[in-house]
């Protein structure tokens, strides 16, 4: 079956030509000086005209976020990210946590050994991870765990494991001093596996070092949840909760975001003054003078309401080249869906992808301005230099990355092609907040505009019951493996054997990892190994 556009928008085909009027639409918020420039997109009054009956409707869709309707009715939640972080500095959770930060740092709780916590590492994976390491690196710096604690003013050092990757364990390890670490594990639902995975695998090795994993531990999670009982019945540091209408792709401005950033010193309840500024700007009903809704409109009309065109995101600052990994789960998790809120196929999406400015000019900028004209950029200037060096003749380092740029965006929209630009001041909390909280709204808006849930991710759950068969049958071999020693054959003689010929792909790739890792694993009394057969295809032994 074809997949459909069942946008609630219905949006007539708009045709680029190279004659056509650029529109001159800048959008500027006085206090912060934050701007962001349209102009260098292909659009025109009669598109926008296309969308101001459906507007007002559309709009108080999106009041009903914040008026505590469901807006997640897949998972019959409400969605309050952008409400409760107006309120949030005011409770006792923000306060407890940055009581929290402030005894860990001031020794007023040490670890196991008495010795001062001096890095934590952060355990998590989607948005209990991008959130904090975007915001880590753009406030912290790449380099904020070499400088040592005086440059970080005693603050923690901080790392993050989030996949399921042994060598990512196997690499902190080799940098981390357990017994002066925390390790806060991240997880809404309390059951996510690969930071269970991760959490094994760090209690292991606090045991294996004569230490006990819950005086060096503690988590965000639900109330209630498995790693919340967990906790609690191992007595860990500390349990803050979050709440169930919170989705980890839009979790940065809670308790999520907030104990990372506080273990490093980052003032988060400056990003959250950003995030509210932005949030009163982008309230406003008039697309005109919203800069998320204009921002929705735009990727809507360039990429026809189906995402025909991918999101390039070009921040021409170092600290910021995070920004389109966070964009990516945020943007494609919320608007790629196969059906929308009618139940109707539609496999609706909006590709991300991005580098750093100018790096981008020496890895993918030649396809940009020479290929396929299946793109819109977004450039990221940061005005405000971290220091000035002047190269020659009264021209700095800073002039260098701002020519780039605006020659960069002169370049492609001579060849017609898509280009938004934000400026920002400086890369510091608070425009950070503000940010996020520009593409949170934006994203919101656009599944408006295509009529599709923002708030699930069927896709990742998915995923999930697939790997838990994958599992189920690695298990089902570890139990058959004693009983076949002295085999040798093909994967698919393997599954003959066994009685699963059907699952020959998936036994090939579970006996591959096996026998890779013979020297360390045995299952039972045998192990696997695997030989190049005359056949030209591998035979696998037990023995």
């Amino acid at each position: 079956m074809d997949c459909e556009f069942r946008g609630f928008i219905k949006m007539r085909q708009i045709v680029k030509t190279k004659k056509m009027v650029r529109q001159n639409y800048i959008m500027i918020d006085e206090k912060s000086g934050f701007e962001i420039d349209f102009s260098g997109m292909n659009f025109s009054e009669e598109d926008l005209a296309e969308f101001e009956d459906q507007i007002p409707s559309l709009h108080i869709e999106m009041g009903k976020i914040e008026s505590g309707e469901i807006k997640n009715p897949d998972e019959n939640r409400k969605v309050t990210h952008f409400t409760d972080r107006v309120c949030y500095p005011s409770t006792t959770l923000f306060g407890d946590i940055s009581h929290f930060a402030s005894d860990l740092r001031d020794e007023k709780i040490k670890s196991e050994t008495g010795k001062k916590f001096d890095a934590a590492v952060i355990n998590g994976i989607g948005g209990s991870a991008l959130g904090p390491q975007f915001v880590q690196f753009a406030a912290n710096g790449p380099y904020w765990n070499e400088k040592n604690s005086e440059k970080r003013n005693s603050w923690l050092k901080i790392y993050f494991t989030d996949n399921t990757d042994t060598a990512g364990v196997a690499d902190l390890l080799d940098v981390l001093e357990l017994d002066k670490t925390l390790i806060l594990n991240i997880s809404k639902s309390g059951g996510t596996q690969e930071t269970k995975n991760n959490m094994t695998a760090f209690a292991q090795a606090y045991s294996k070092a004569g230490l006990k994993f819950p005086k060096h531990a503690c988590a965000i999670t639900m109330e209630d949840s498995e790693l919340d009982k967990l906790a609690k019945a191992e007595e860990w540091l500390k349990i803050f909760p979050l709440a169930d209408s919170i989705g980890g792709r839009t979790s940065e401005t809670s308790v999520v975001g907030h104990l990372p950033a506080a273990l490093a010193g980052i003032d988060f309840k400056n990003l959250l003054e950003g995030a509210c500024q932005m949030d009163k700007w982008t309230r406003n009903a008039n697309f005109r003078e919203n800069p998320s809704y204009f921002l929705a409109l735009m990727w809507f009309i360039a990429g026809g309401g189906r995402g025909n065109k991918n999101m390039v995101i070009i921040p021409y600052s170092d600290r910021l080249i995070l920004l389109s990994r966070y964009l990516q789960q945020l943007v494609m998790e919320s608007i790629g869906k196969e059906r929308d809120l009618d139940g109707k196929l539609v496999c609706q999406g909006l590709n991300v992808f991005g580098n750093k400015g100018g790096t981008d000019a020496h890895a993918f900028m030649q396809q940009l301005n020479d290929g396929k004209d299946d793109f819109f950029a977004t450039f990221i200037e940061v005005m405000r230099d971290a220091m000035e060096i002047e190269i020659a003749d009264g021209i700095t380092m800073g002039d260098y990355l701002h020519g780039f740029q605006a020659g960069l965006t002169k370049a492609l929209v001579s060849k017609n092609r898509d280009v938004i630009s934000v400026r920002i001041k400086k890369v510091d909390p608070f425009n950070i907040g503000m940010i996020i909280a520009l593409y949170e709204r934006a994203v919101a808006f656009y599944a408006e505009l295509i009529h599709v849930n923002a708030f699930h991710q069927p896709g990742v759950q998915a995923y999930k019951l697939a790997s838990k068969e994958i599992i189920k049958l690695i298990k089902t071999i570890e139990e058959k493996l004693p009983a076949l020693s002295g085999f040798e054959g093909s994967a698919a003689d393997f599954a003959a054997k066994i009685g699963i010929p059907d699952k020959q792909h998936d036994i090939e790739g579970i006996l591959a990892k096996f026998a890779e890792n013979n020297d360390q694993r045995t299952i039972g009394p045998v192990s696997v190994s695997k030989k190049w057969g005359k056949k030209k295809t591998w035979l696998y032994q037990v023995s």
